[in-house]
């Protein structure tokens, strides 16, 4: 087997409630052996850092916009470079090449660049040989050109949709080209990115899913009257969540004791608390929680609802159904290739209350439909997204097991 890299994962933002997957996903590699050294160009507020896990993650991560700020590292990084003049400015001309027409993309570019020249100084001096960026927009950028800055190999997982509705802006085929892969979370994903990228990249595109720990799940059955609906997220308008209020208030009348659990916080909280304010205390606002206490809270659920009009294969979906609870989720990207229809949930049309609402009472009024579906959900979990599988095949790109079939194989 080829000697492991030392490698550097980077993201706009770590740790960060939403991505709990890049934290799991590298305490998985660490665990296989592999040296990880996070980085992330900008600090998380506290109220991203409620668990144990988060808060060493963030303690122990190096901030590229941080270390900017300081004028002594800026030109430290700068004369460290130019000692390779021709490399510096291939990197440079990179930054330009790949920005957006006008002044302000090449100034944005420029920005890039001085990130990448910091970020570059780091792990250098941190002997990182492979840089590892989650996300294919801005952090990318910093990603590709900091790997042409110091010479070293760089991958990115691409997992849409954000990173598909602007693709020619943020170059995704000149950065799949200098790529040495790219992990797509999906066949959808890849799907995309070979709409993207030239034909004579595509064996580059790898299939590595995201995925969860299926034992912080618990898979008992819930004990307690009626049925409680949880949703965990950013309360932002993608996620569709003024849909899904339309849809609780057609059928909580029909059902007694439903109830509504919205987890997570964003933009749209204000607002919804206003919309949800005629259905009393069915309808509970926890705002963000750690990833044990998601876990504690899909425990005393009957079923997850996301109504999101756009989502690549939400984690979220994979913690339910480890937990052992059924879905309901909304016919987007690669979701049918977590959730079966009819089988581990239901899967609606975006936007269709309707829908949302009959699917809703079909759980609602059936708990053995709920454990059958629930069951099946969490066996789907087992085989094809368990965190330590999935950075398994994802170390094994690292070493270099570069192999034909757009899903790697697990080491026997």
């Amino acid at each position: 087997m080829p000697p492991a890299p030392r490698i550097a994962y980077l993201t706009g933002e770590y740790p960060a409630v939403s991505h709990t997957f890049i934290l799991r996903e590298v305490e998985a590699l660490r665990e296989l052996g592999l040296e990880v050294e996070t980085c992330s160009i900008r600090q998380t507020d506290p109220k991203h850092h409620r668990g144990p896990s988060e808060k060493d993650a963030a303690a122990s991560t190096f901030y590229v916009l941080r270390a900017a700020k300081n004028p002594l590292t800026l030109l430290k990084a700068k004369l460290s470079h130019m000692k390779n003049p021709g490399q510096f400015f291939r990197a440079f001309m990179l930054a330009m090449k790949t920005g957006s027409p006008g002044i302000k993309g090449r100034l944005y570019q420029f920005f890039y660049f001085t990130e990448a020249m910091v970020l570059a100084h780091h792990l250098k001096a941190q002997g990182v040989t492979h840089l590892h960026n989650h996300f294919a927009d801005s952090s990318a950028s910093v990603s590709m050109l900091t790997a042409e800055l110091a010479g070293i190999d760089y991958s990115f997982t691409l997992h849409g949709p954000a990173d598909l509705f602007e693709a020619p802006r943020w170059r995704l085929d000149e950065k799949t080209k200098r790529a040495k892969f790219v992990a797509c979370i999906s066949h959808f994903a890849r799907s995309q990115l070979m709409l993207f990228s030239d034909p004579a990249d595509w064996h580059k595109l790898k299939i590595i899913h995201c995925g969860v720990l299926p034992e912080m799940y618990a898979s008992a059955d819930r004990d307690g009257d009626g049925c409680h609906l949880v949703f965990v997220g950013r309360l932002a308008a993608v996620k569709g969540l003024r849909v899904l209020l339309d849809a609780f208030g057609r059928v909580a009348g029909d059902h007694p004791g439903l109830k509504l659990t919205l987890v997570g916080d964003g933009d749209d909280r204000e607002a919804l608390e206003a919309l949800a304010k005629p259905l009393g205390e069915a309808v509970r606002f926890t705002g963000y929680l750690s990833q044990s206490e998601v876990a504690e809270t899909l425990a005393t659920a009957d079923a997850l609802v996301l109504p999101s009009f756009a989502e690549g294969v939400p984690v979220v979906l994979m913690e339910a159904m480890a937990s052992g609870r059924p879905v309901v989720a909304t016919r987007v990207a690669g979701v049918s290739e977590l959730v079966e229809e009819g089988i581990s949930g239901f899967l609606a049309p975006p936007g269709d209350a309707e829908t949302l609402a009959n699917r809703i009472s079909n759980l609602a009024a059936d708990p053995d439909l709920r454990k059958r579906m629930g069951a099946a959900g969490r066996e789907t979990v087992l085989a094809e997204f368990d965190i330590r599988k999935e950075a398994a095949r994802i170390a094994g790109l690292f070493r270099g097991e570069m192999r034909d079939n757009p899903r790697p194989d697990l080491a026997d």
